[in-house]
This record gives structure tokens, sequence and C-alpha cells, in this order.
């Protein structure tokens, strides 16, 4: 039922149309009466009614100038005019406010009952265009964030769109950027992740970014787009924290990259520039802010030529040294990242060196060596290579200290096997054990012979001497110095022998001799 409100200043006329009136039938009902105007308007602000009927004449506030007043300050609602037959003209004008019914005094309650039901019907009629308009602003609403992702996405994707349907799309979505530049965002999700990863980054660049224009995931991708309206620096910062809170929350680097501002409508070429810096990440990292500015200083760093010794990480990898293999291995990588090269050449000089210490590994296991090649061609970081190569190294390396440390075990137990056997040799010495016995550089030889034992050679034959001479002492008591240093190659000089015990014993041989046996040699 729509309501109506009755107004005229006659009593009489006011009750009769009251009473008389079948309010239901013509689908409305009576929700009010008012003698003049004014106190109609006061009635209408405080619940407005649906329909009005009005007499021309009024004291206060005639029908025209209420008319005037609800149809600046209420449009919807209608209104229905009683005037007398010399007042019609008059009543006409009322039309520029709206009124399409006129009703000549007297009037019966049929004409004003017909009246009121053509007006339902145009009530009726708004009331679905509003219902129906609601409902399609209602699904556009629900949609228009997923259009506004599309577009964005084909804006940025397809060259078919140009700044005509930016034109258009703009109005669509209400956006008015009033010549402001703007900013493309472009985040990559680092490592394993699931597709509701990419709504969590958008949902949570949106609240820190606060002026975003756009947002759309592309691909694998998230795609911001931002009004240009605060220093650069305090971007970065706003960037920062978006990792910092996606790492928090879900464990997951974030590495973003941010193009230089420009107009919306250069949106394809700010877009493919976030591609650019997304592919620097290769030498920057994972995890990381990249600019335009970061592909500057890389190309005036770029340089066609490219020298590293290979020997220099393949011969410490040979020789079981890691820490030197490590070091040698981080300089090469450092090189080849100073060189900012394209992706394609950098991974090749990794290749080449990657292939000559792999063919150092046993030739059974050169198998699994081509598919840590595969593997390391999916790599894409020179960060993520780096770890990858020098783990290969590592495996390579302690292999080859494996089987060198077993091969110079053995070189220095015949050296010890030969010491024992020429004990009483005076001329036992480094040189000779490894030219004569051996057939070995003696440098090498005594730098190995420490490395095992932790002696040089000459104080650990030194020690095996006195440790025998404490030994031949412990087993005769008659035992003469003299024969003692005979017998542990020191020839004709028991004044020398006396001496290296007394310093390794602590005492002299006759001293040592007498603490065992209560006698000394004389």
């Amino acid at each position: 039922m729509y309501k109506v409100l009755l107004v005229d200043d006659e009593r009489i006329i006011l009750d009769g149309i009251s009473s008389v009136v079948d309010w239901k039938g013509a689908g409305t009902v009576l929700a009010g009466t008012a003698r003049n105007g004014l106190d109609a308007f006061e009635l209408i602000q405080r619940d407005p009614p649906d329909i009005v009927i009005s007499d021309i004449r009024m004291p206060g506030m005639d029908g025209l100038e209420l008319s005037a007043k609800v149809a600046e300050s209420y449009p919807g609602i209608k209104l229905i005019l009683l005037s007398g037959f010399g007042e019609f003209e008059y009543a006409r004008s009322a039309m520029q406010y709206g009124v399409r019914h006129y009703l000549l005094k007297p009037c019966n309650e049929n004409s004003i009952a017909q009246a009121l039901r053509e007006l339902v019907l145009e009530l009726d009629r708004e009331r679905k265009r509003e219902q129906f308009v609601s409902r399609i602003r209602e699904g556009l609403n629900k949609v228009l964030p997923h259009v506004k992702e599309q577009f964005l996405k084909e804006f940025v994707t397809n060259k078919t769109y140009g700044g005509r349907d930016w034109e258009y799309y703009r109005s669509l979505f209400g956006l008015d950027l009033e010549d402001h530049m703007v900013r493309l965002l472009l985040f990559r999700l680092e490592g394993d992740f699931e597709f509701e990863h990419l709504f969590a980054v958008k949902n949570i660049a949106e609240e820190l970014l606060e002026k975003t224009i756009l947002s759309s995931t592309v691909g694998e991708h998230v795609l911001m787009v931002v009004l240009d309206t605060e220093p650069v620096d305090e971007l970065h910062a706003r960037i920062g924290r978006i990792r910092e809170t996606f790492l928090q929350y879900y464990r997951i680097e974030l590495t973003a990259a941010l193009s230089e501002p420009g107009e919306i409508t250069r949106a394809r070429s700010l877009y493919k520039q976030t591609l650019e810096c997304l592919n620097h990440r290769f030498y920057v990292g994972e995890g990381s802010l990249i600019t335009k500015q970061d592909l500057l200083r890389a190309g005036r760093n770029e340089s066609s030529d490219f020298t590293f010794e290979e020997d220099d990480v393949l011969l410490p990898v040979k020789t079981g040294c890691w820490d030197d293999a490590a070091r040698e291995i981080d300089r090469f990588f450092a090189a080849v990242a100073g060189l900012r090269s394209d992706i394609t050449t950098a991974k090749s000089y990794v290749i080449q060196l990657f292939m000559a210490m792999i063919r150092l590994g046993d030739a059974g296991a050169l198998p699994n060596g081509m598919d840590k090649l595969v593997q390391l061609m999916e790599l894409d970081t020179l960060q993520a290579i780096q770890a990858f190569f020098k783990e290969t190294a590592r495996g390579i390396t302690l292999s080859h200290y494996e089987q060198t440390r077993s091969k110079h075990s053995a070189i220095v137990g015949k050296v010890i096997g030969i010491i024992g056997e020429h004990l009483g040799d005076p001329g036992l010495s480094l040189n000779w054990v490894a030219h004569r016995m051996l057939y070995m550089n003696s440098d090498y030889l005594g730098k190995l012979f420490k490395k095992e034992t932790g002696e040089k050679f000459s104080n650990y034959v030194m020690k095996v001497r006195i440790a025998k001479a404490t030994e031949l002492i412990g087993q005769r008591s008659d035992i003469k110095i003299f024969e003692l240093a005979e017998q542990l190659g020191f020839g004709d000089n028991p004044q020398y022998f006396s001496q290296v015990f007394k310093k390794n014993v602590g005492c002299t041989p006759s001293e040592y001799m007498k603490s065992i046996w209560g006698t000394s040699d004389i």
C-alpha cells in the first residue's frame, strides 16, 4: 500500500474526501491530513508519503509552493492538485514541478480513486524499475572487483588495449587520477606456494599501500597500480613492510619490482619494466626490492670480457682442500655477479666450470653429475646456483680428501717403518728417506709427514730414539752410554746423546739409570 497525505484548508472537503474515497481499493492508505502547506511539509519531513493530494489555494503556503518544495526535496513523491475552474490555468504551471494530475472542484470520489490508481501503476513501474536497477547495480558491485582485475591484466598484456579503452573503464570504475602519475609494483612469491597466497599478498599490499588504484594476479605474480604521490623512500619502506608481514604470517619470501613513475596509459611499458627488474633477481637474489636504478647500475658494470682460471677452483677440489676450494668458488661467483651479463651468458660460465668439476668425481658417478647439471640449470638466481655449486663441489672435494688421506697415511706409515728399521743409522734423514727409499720430493714429504703426525721429521726421529734409549736402559742395568749412542744413531758422540736425552727426559742418562737400577754408568 502506498501512503497518501491529503491537504485542504476546508475541513468539510478534507473530511469528505477522507471518508468517501476507497483508499484501499485504489492500492493506497490515507496516512495523514493537513490544513495548509506549512503543516503538510512538516508532516512530509517527518514521514514522507508516496502521494500528496493538495488544494491549490491555501493560506500560509499554497499548493503550488508546496509542489515546488516537494519537487526540490522529495522528487519521488507524486502530486495531485485540486483546483477550481478559474484556477486551472494557474494550476497548470505546476507541471514544472512534475505534477501530472489535476482535478477540478467539485470532484467525486471516483475521479480521485482513478487518479490514485494511475499514480499507483506509475509508482509500481518505478519501483520495479528501481528494483531492477538495484539488482543490476548489486550484481555489478559484486563483479566489479573481478572486472577491475581482468581489465588490468588485459591492459598490461594485450597490445590491442589503448587509451580509448582506459577512458571507458576509468569512467566505469569511477577513477579520477587528476593527472597523477602512477607506479606499477610486481610481487613474486619465492619457493612453493598455494594460489590463495597470491590473494593474501594482494590484500596485505592493498592495506599497507593506501594509494592502490588497481590490482590483479598475473600468472604467478601480483600486480599493483599505485599513485605516485609520496616520496619514493616512503614507498620503499611500505613495500618492505608488505614483505615482512607476508613472511611473518606465511614464511614465504617476496621479491618486489617497482617501476618508474608514468601515466596510466603507459601501463604496458611500465609492466615490462617490472618484469625486467624481476629478471634481475638472478643477480640480487630472492626477497629483495628491485628498481630500474638496479638495472642501470648493472648496465654500467657490464663487460664482455670474463677471464677466470679454472685450476684455481679445480686444484683445491682435486687435492681435497675444501677451505681453499670454497674460497675460490666464492671468488668465481663474485666475478660472474660483477659482470652483470645476460642470464644465459652468466649460466654458461657456471656450466663450463661445473662440468670440469664433475669430471673430477668418480667415473661411475658421472651420470649423477649430469642429473645435477639439469638441477643447476633449473635454478633461477645466482645465489641459489652458487649454493648448489658449493654443495656439489664439497662432496667431490671431501671424496678426494678421503682418498688423499688414505694415500698419505700409507706413505707416512712407510716412513715410520723406515725410521724404525734404520734408527741406528747416523745418516737417517728426510732427504735420505725421500730420495733413496720413496723417490719423492723431500719438501712435499716433510709437509705430508708433519700434517699426518703433527711433528717435523727430525723431531719425530729424535723422540723415537730417546724413547728407545729409555726402553734399553730399562732392559739392561749394565748398558753403557756410548753403547746407547752407537745403537741409536748418535755414532761416537755420547756427549751429544746425553744432551739430547736430558732435553727430552729432564735428566741425564746416568741419572735416569740410577733412578731405575740404583747404579749408574761410569
